[in-house]
């Protein structure tokens, strides 16, 4: 049986995705997925220091913008393992960053990251794909990467609460959401994969539980009605 939470299966779903992952995330969440975007990078403020921001987990790069307009004068660094989404993310850096960002193909959980590096480390939508000990993991290196007093924040597709709109939530990305992942891709099992992770994910909660237990201070956040959730804080 597979190990859906193995880094190189990870990778392997990603790189076949990267090509129209950014629309399919919109479309998953019903077009919410930018304002969640919004409301989850709003929880670091704004500043206009030269700050160092890591987006983790980047992606196609769709934090960048808004992370940008918050933090005009920072130093961003990307990072993402897949090598499809760094390739495919590269003209979006090129625009939003005019080439000055550094983006990195690594693995978060075996990086090489310097310590004490970052004052705002970012990431949405990859929360879901890693399992407890992960997530342990991860959490000891955001505290480690972070300076004292730096900010994080987290957003995740979760499940909701509520029974009446978990079951239409539910039949959404586990039905619908592989047809249309079929007329994209050609492949309906990559985006029922989404569903899979979101599952067994349900909510940050547990995340929350981890990264407090790794000395940062931590809030727990829920987006429209529990469809999403995720975490912000900062090392302390």
């Amino acid at each position: 049986m597979k190990n859906i939470y193995d880094p190189d299966y990870v990778k392997k779903l990603f790189n076949h995705m990267s090509g129209s992952y950014e629309r399919m995330n919109y479309i998953t969440s019903f077009g919410f997925s930018i304002r969640w975007r919004k409301q989850f990078l709003g929880k670091l403020g704004a500043s206009d220091e030269e700050l160092n921001v890591m987006d983790l987990l980047s992606g196609l790069g769709e934090n960048w913008s808004f992370l940008q307009k918050r933090f005009p004068n920072a130093q961003f660094s990307a990072l993402d393992f897949s090598e499809g989404m760094i390739e495919k993310s590269k003209n979006k850096a090129n625009t939003v960053f005019k080439g000055k960002l550094n983006l990195v193909c690594e693995d978060i959980l075996n990086n090489n990251l310097l310590s004490g590096s970052y004052d705002i480390v970012s990431c949405a939508y990859g929360l879901k794909t890693f399992n407890a000990e992960q997530l342990e993991i991860l959490a000891k290196d955001i505290a480690r990467i972070l300076k004292k007093g730096g900010k994080f924040s987290f957003v995740e597709v979760s499940k909701p609460e509520n029974k009446l709109l978990y079951f239409f939530y539910k039949m959404y990305l586990s039905k619908i959401i592989p047809v249309l992942g079929k007329l994209f891709l050609g492949d309906p099992d990559d985006y029922r994969m989404l569903w899979i992770y979101t599952d067994k994910f349900q909510n940050s909660k547990v995340v929350q539980e981890i990264f407090e237990r790794n000395g940062l201070k931590v809030s727990y956040e829920r987006y429209f009605l529990g469809c999403a959730s995720g975490i912000s804080g900062e090392k302390i």
